[in-house]
């Protein structure tokens, strides 16, 4: 068998020959991995982006026209993830030969790409063929964007891999490692089984954070937030999938105001400050309270069409 052949079949033998890097026991099972959904829940300072850019550098030099996305929450972000990947790049003894190059993007010779974008549903539309898509920071990526990138990988029977450290119960990060089933593999790494982080840092960033955040950051747990009413596990068990609904053909959906005074809001304001969070109200009425969305109609009458839904 070749040398070639040989770092095709074995990315993890790549890595230590050509790349002169030495995995955790961690890496090497995620890099030798050949399931089709990845789970990684890993804490901070693991290893997890350079894991990610190892990934996507081997499968683009030796699976020619291939299409690897890595999608991360924000454009920094993003730089800082494709960034790992022309780290790896710079290691090899003899570098691809690139066609295309620039801050977020390459092409190389063999007509593959790497591409890193931010994590928005619109700046990913219009890719096909996906060979491989890496979501960075998962549990801070908008729902949207997990949904409109899915699929991209139908024709093409392509991976999906989601990292990140947990950020609350919510969000497609938390679903799919609670309720995604067994066709997501799942890989969770806290900060004690990471030989680079020592117990002297972790028991500082105990007392710095604090409880709610250290179990997150570090130990990969999702907890609940500290304002939360109810927890997580008894909203699931006051689920009762056999009752009809009050409202039918009606959406209503959680709504969760953080630090608002409803009644600054003038009658047709701008797009709205972050100073709240909410889902759509209704499936035909829909107003939403966060950075990223105008209302889309007068703040009263949505305000009303809460207030009839609690008195009916």
């Amino acid at each position: 068998m070749t040398s070639e052949m040989r770092y095709a079949l074995d990315p993890v033998i790549w890595a230590r020959e050509c790349l002169r890097f030495e995995p955790d026991l961690w890496q090497e099972k995620v890099l030798n991995s050949t399931c089709k959904r990845m789970l990684l829940n890993c804490s901070r300072q693991s290893g997890k982006s350079t894991t990610a850019g190892i990934l996507a550098l081997h499968r683009a030099l030796f699976h020619p026209g291939t299409l690897v996305l890595l999608l991360s929450p924000s454009l920094r972000q993003s730089g800082e993830l494709f960034r790992k990947v022309n780290e790896h790049i710079r290691n090899l003894k003899v570098p691809p030969k690139k066609l295309e190059d620039n801050s977020l993007s390459c092409k190389f010779s063999n007509g593959s790409r790497i591409v890193s974008l931010p994590g928005t549903e619109a700046t990913v539309r219009g890719y096909s063929g996906v060979d491989l898509i890496i979501e960075d920071e998962s549990s801070r990526v908008q729902d949207d964007l997990y949904f409109s990138v899915k699929p991209m990988l139908a024709v093409s029977g392509g991976r999906h891999i989601l990292m990140s450290t947990p950020f609350g119960m919510r969000g497609h990060f938390f679903n799919e490692w609670e309720n995604g089933g067994d066709i997501w593999e799942r890989i969770r790494i806290t900060a004690d089984e990471c030989p680079r982080i020592t117990k002297e840092f972790l028991a500082d960033e105990l007392r710095s954070l604090g409880e709610w955040v250290y179990k997150q950051e570090y130990f990969c747990e999702f907890v609940a937030a500290t304002g939360q009413v109810f927890s997580y596990e008894q909203i699931m068990a006051a689920m009762d999938v056999s009752v009809k609904p009050l409202f039918p053909g009606v959406q209503v959906m959680a709504v969760q105001v953080l630090d608002a005074d409803v009644t600054q809001f003038p009658d047709n304001p701008a797009p709205c400050e972050p100073v709240s969070e909410a889902l759509p109200i209704m499936s035909s009425d829909e107003i939403w309270f966060d950075d990223q969305h105008s209302f889309r109609q007068e703040f009263k009458s949505s305000l009303a069409s809460i207030l009839k839904l609690w008195e009916d």
